[in-house]
């Protein structure tokens, strides 16, 4: 997955929570979310600081934050496990 592919993915991640009316949260490191909205937000307050991380060139920990991200949504059930993977493939070519 190219640094493309993982801006394309939070785009699909950021329309689903704004289109699903979840605001972005920073959720506190030593708290527990009490609901699943909590943890929803806390996803969607994520997406901005992946797009610093790849940026600056972080792409390992782009790609450990995602994948917390996409536990929560499936978790959530936002997506399904075939939805998450296909979000991942790469670009069909021809």
């Amino acid at each position: 997955m190219n640094d493309a592919k993982i801006l394309e993915v939070i785009n699909i991640y950021r329309k689903h929570f704004i289109e699903k009316g979840v605001k972005a949260l920073e959720f506190p490191h030593d708290g527990m979310p009490r609901s699943k909205e909590e943890m929803l937000a806390h996803c969607h307050g994520m997406l901005d600081k992946i797009e610093n991380f790849i940026k600056e060139g972080r792409r390992e920990k782009a790609f450990r934050w995602l994948g917390f991200i996409q536990g929560c949504l499936w978790s959530t059930d936002q997506f399904s496990l075939d939805d998450l993977k296909n979000h991942n493939r790469p670009y069909a070519s021809g």
